[in-house]
């Protein structure tokens, strides 16, 4: 290490102490909230970093904060284990659905933890413990007394698919001097865009530790055809138009319905599957589809849908690429709400139409990109998108365009992956 980067690793410390007070006095609250976030593989005590390390082979660690972060970090976690067959790899995550998605992706091929909650006694005995050769975080997952327990312990550190938005700049701008410390401690930045890069800059990212690679969502399998279990379930939705709303929010839902009543006008028979985001707000979807005398059939429950169900339920995990392929047309949530958007290249991928809403500020280089190769169908209301729908299932050429416009964009933009690759190569000690 030069001397120039140990000054800037340790820029002002007395930032990340007080951070760490804060976070002392908040422990009772974040204990709350984080006791739900649980699976009965993963005792609560991960939480505190006392974790169980039973491999004896050296180690890589990535973490990915749920389930969103690991579906698009699984060409990466694949590409790692083929790469460093002597390694073990290592995934934490924040959430519990991140930890279902994490056992169900890998099948045990991969060791799991809880992330330790970012105390700095929590996070010395996380790294003394696991000693990876290296740690990986994906996106912004920054915590100050994780990167500095990995700095102390001599783990190199990078971020990978490293991604800013303008709105949460301007949050962490309001503690820059810890997010400067923070920084600090990464040996390697791997932003999404130029735009990311000169955000994490901003915060005192070093110029000459960062990489623009592009994003690594576009490193996925392009499907030219749906699945088997696709097929299967379009099948049983007989011959009617179909259109999926995924990974909705509260007060979205409401605007879906609204469209989807739009819809029907124009084509009676036509099916929403309706995909919430999140497994605890299943029921709660549910109850919202009945009172509004929708007829429900759930995926949960095997239920069969018939002539005269209107809305199909998507309330269960992993299944979210067989919903898309059983489609015509996409909607991606989190959108007409204030979130940010979800991915946006799950159902392009599959050569499915994709619309979403405006608040798309957590995918803003996806969207560029789709909206660029006119792959994406932007509308501000639940009336705007109840006439795009109509419009496209008036118009099958315009459908069959749009998805091509859009596998196509996927394929011009992939190779992140391989850059990402590159730059880990140069950070771990045994390579």
């Amino acid at each position: 290490m030069t001397k120039r980067e140990a000054t800037a690793a340790q820029r002002h410390p007395w930032a990340r102490w007080l951070y760490s007070l804060a976070l002392y006095l908040l422990s009772p609250l974040l204990w709350w909230r984080l006791w739900r976030e649980w699976v009965p593989t993963n005792p609560r005590r991960e939480r505190l970093g006392l974790i169980k390390v039973s491999s004896e082979r050296p180690k890589l660690w990535l973490h990915a904060a749920s389930v969103g972060e690991v579906q698009a970090a699984r060409p990466l976690i694949e590409s790692l284990r083929k790469r460093y067959p002597d390694h073990h790899l290592v995934v934490t995550t924040m959430t519990a659905t991140g930890a279902e998605r994490v056992t169900s992706l890998f099948r045990g091929e991969v060791s799991h933890y809880f992330v330790p909650l970012d105390f700095p006694g929590a996070a010395r005995r996380f790294i003394s413990r696991l000693q990876p050769e290296m740690a990986i975080f994906f996106e912004t997952e920054l915590w100050p007394n994780l990167l500095h327990a990995c700095h102390r312990q001599r783990v190199p550190v990078a971020v990978v698919n490293g991604r800013l938005s303008a709105k949460a700049l301007q949050g962490y701008l309001r503690i820059r001097a810890l997010m400067a410390d923070a920084l600090g401690k990464i040996n390697w930045l791997a932003a999404k865009s130029e735009q990311d890069a000169k955000r994490f800059q901003r915060l005192g990212m070093m110029v000459e530790k960062t990489t623009v690679v592009g994003s690594l969502k576009f490193d996925i399998p392009l499907l030219r055809g749906a699945s088997a279990d696709s097929e299967h379930l379009r099948t049983a939705f007989d011959v009617r138009p179909v259109w999926i709303a995924a990974s909705t929010h509260s007060g979205e839902d409401e605007q879906i319905l609204i469209a989807h009543a739009k819809l029907r006008e124009v084509y009676p028979a036509a099916l929403l599957i309706l995909v919430p985001r999140h497994p605890q707000r299943f029921d709660d979807v549910a109850v919202l589809c009945q009172k509004q005398d929708q007829q429900l059939a759930r995926r949960s429950r095997n239920e069969t849908v018939r002539a005269d169900t209107t809305v199909y339920l998507g309330d269960t995990m992993g299944e979210l690429a067989t919903l898309y392929g059983a489609a015509d047309l996409a909607f991606v949530g989190g959108s007409l709400v204030p979130v940010g958007g979800h991915n946006l290249l799950e159902p392009a991928s599959q050569g499915i139409p994709v619309l979403s809403g405006p608040e798309l500020a957590n995918f803003e280089d996806v969207a560029t990109v789709l909206r660029k190769a006119n792959a994406l169908i932007e509308v501000a209301s639940a009336s705007a998108l109840g006439e795009a729908l109509i419009a496209l299932m008036d118009d099958p050429e315009e459908r069959r365009r749009r998805g091509e416009a859009g596998r196509a964009a996927i394929s011009a933009n992939a190779g992140a992956l391989q850059r990402t690759l590159t730059g880990l190569d140069r950070l771990l000690p045994s390579k």
